[in-house]
């Protein structure tokens, strides 16, 4: 029971018919203490799955604090364990080791992580969604009409569409062969596909240089090197927004050059066909 006792008064407690106040142990302030778990340098290295000299690494790096030391033996606790855990995390998302450094500095001095991390997402979230084909040689053979020779499948793998594994081929997007297939189908042949292939990306990869530089120019450039709270969740959404302006801006872009590139070239076509346009009145 809670007994509020006003100002300048003194509260009397009635005995319990169960003991008494002055029977009640005393408060251990060590009794549910979790004790200390430590562990000496191959034991931590082998509850993280990683080697000893792996562990003594990133210590050198400085990815990990220092240890406890009892004169030779160094003593490591299940927070060396979570940092170790942490950098496992991170290498999987793809990150370097100096990043992760400068990752584990910004946690230490306050900022927060989840929110860096969310901020890594939005820039490197992919923006492709493509389906991957696995199918045999001879079902990609079949796929583009039988023109799938030895030069021909090199020259799709160099552009990183055909990926093989062991016996199987595997085609990195859906629509790419669906969309090859049906040129073939049509008429033109899988080497000059693969030739525009080629073209097309390296347009592509121009106009990814120019949305890259826009952003790093206009948005990123003007920031303070140590974004205040909230600002990183800010920012990352912003740029999760400038994604479709991106590619409504391609598309459309992509739509008049090839308007303006069908007029010029109408004439060349209809001269080519026998035919000339109607004089105009």
């Amino acid at each position: 029971m809670l007994i509020i006792v006003p100002p300048g008064t003194t509260a009397r407690v009635q005995p319990t018919t169960l003991m008494q106040v002055s029977d009640i142990p005393a408060a251990d302030p060590s009794a549910h203490r979790r004790p200390v778990r430590e562990f000496r340098t191959e034991d931590l290295a082998r509850e993280a799955g990683i080697p000893v000299r792996t562990l003594r690494f990133y210590r050198e790096r400085r990815l990990l604090p220092p240890p406890r030391r009892e004169g030779r033996i160094a003593w490591y606790t299940e927070d060396h364990l979570a940092r170790l855990r942490i950098i496992a995390d991170l290498l999987e998302r793809g990150h370097t080791l100096g990043g992760i450094a400068e990752l584990l500095a910004a946690w230490e001095d306050g900022r927060d992580v989840a929110e860096l991390l969310g901020l890594e997402g939005a820039i490197a979230a992919p923006w492709s969604e493509e389906t991957p084909v696995p199918l045999t040689r001879e079902e990609l053979d079949t796929a583009y009409a039988g023109q799938v020779d030895g030069p021909n499948l090199a020259e799709a793998m160099a552009l990183g569409y055909v990926q093989a594994t062991g016996d199987t081929l595997t085609h990195v997007s859906r629509r790419l062969l669906d969309a090859s297939a049906a040129l073939v189908a049509e008429g033109v042949p899988l080497a000059a596909v693969l030739a525009a292939a080629r073209g097309v990306r390296a347009s592509a990869d121009a106009l990814a240089d120019l949305f890259v530089e826009l952003v790093n120019k206009e948005l990123l450039g003007s920031l303070e090197a140590q974004l205040s709270a909230g600002e990183t969740t800010r920012l990352a959404d912003r740029l999760g927004r400038l994604r479709p302006v991106a590619r409504t801006v391609v598309d459309v872009e992509f739509a008049l050059a090839m308007d303006r590139r069908v007029h010029t070239e109408l004439g060349t076509v209809l001269t080519h066909l026998g035919q000339r346009p109607a004089a105009e009145d």
